[in-house]
């Protein structure tokens, strides 16, 4: 199983926007006065993102968000969707009704024809009747090449769905709690936690609980995975919310934002240096208003690609 891939799904926003159907669990989302010109911004910073990306070898499959139904948080494709080696999709069952309408079937059989295997799509969303939601690789930060999810349980992340997601996966779990400098749980796991090839960027002073703390040090050394640690204030600054890609050279790539980047320490970049080259791209307008950041707005697409 491999970590990483070069293939990646972004959505072009249409109408970004502050979603109210969020904010109560979703503390980095901030409303702003001048609603006029937040997509305009969101969608400069997304196309100089994308094009970044697409400049540093990797295969961006960029896809533009429809203006019906709307869907202000559409441009965080990862928390619906998941691409796996084995063929398989999955799909997520989401705590915004809104968010539900980003669900595209037809979409993700238009990106895959031709060009991937699907094997199965998995379909989780049911759970949704029982008001309990997993929101795709926001809640669950993968191991891959272990196969271990690794959760903070949160109002948008269930330990029953995780229990369906590890049946028609194959993947092991680890459950823990993490909560902010409030004390309040933390949304999505991908903010406070980075899964790498070779290391792990997490947050652990948000994991107050000293039996989950070395639960998640034991799993750390038995898969050889170097510790960086980040700081509360670095997970403010959306530190947690970086992916490690490969390109189609084989070089290693770590994506975050340039607020990511500008909040961590000499020492944590030389550390990071070490196993890949840090592409930042400025994100303001997505980070403040959204409440996401660059992990979010990528799912990884790890399906076997077909021989063309």
């Amino acid at each position: 199983m491999n970590q990483l891939t070069s293939h990646i799904l972004m959505i072009r926003p249409v109408s970004f926007g502050f979603n109210e159907q969020t904010a109560e669990s979703n503390a980095f989302q901030h409303r702003s006065q001048n609603e006029q010109d937040i997509q305009q911004k969101a969608l400069a910073e997304f196309d100089a993102f994308a094009d970044k990306l697409k400049a540093n070898g990797l295969d961006v499959i960029i896809v533009n968000d429809k203006p019906e139904p709307h869907t202000p948080d559409s441009i965080f494709p990862n928390n619906w969707v998941s691409f796996h080696e084995d063929g398989k999709i999955f799909m997520y069952p989401m705590q915004a009704e809104n968010r539900r309408l980003e669900r595209d079937l037809k979409m993700l059989k238009k990106i895959t024809l031709n060009s991937f295997f699907v094997s199965d799509i998995k379909d989780l969303s049911a759970y949704e009747n029982n008001e309990q939601y997993l929101e795709g690789t926001g809640s669950m930060v993968l191991d891959r090449g272990n196969k271990i999810a690794y959760a903070c349980l949160s109002p948008r992340t269930h330990p029953d769905v995780i229990g369906a997601f590890r049946a028609e996966s194959g993947y092991t779990s680890i459950l823990f709690h993490a909560t902010d400098q409030n004390g309040k749980a933390i949304y999505h796991t991908n903010v406070m936690m980075c899964m790498g090839d070779e290391f792990v960027v997490i947050c652990l002073d948000a994991v107050t609980d000293t039996a989950e703390k070395n639960l998640l040090m034991a799993s750390f050394e038995q898969t050889n995975k170097q510790v960086i640690e980040i700081s509360q204030q670095q997970l403010n600054e959306f530190a947690g919310n970086m992916l490690e890609l490969r390109n189609e050279k084989n070089e290693r790539l770590l994506v975050m934002s340039a607020r990511a980047l500008a909040s961590l320490h000499p020492q944590q970049v030389q550390k990071l240096e070490k196993y890949c080259k840090i592409i930042s791209a400025n994100l303001q307008t997505i980070e403040t208003i959204g409440g996401g950041s660059a992990r979010c707005m990528i799912a990884e697409v790890h399906l076997p690609p077909l021989s063309s």
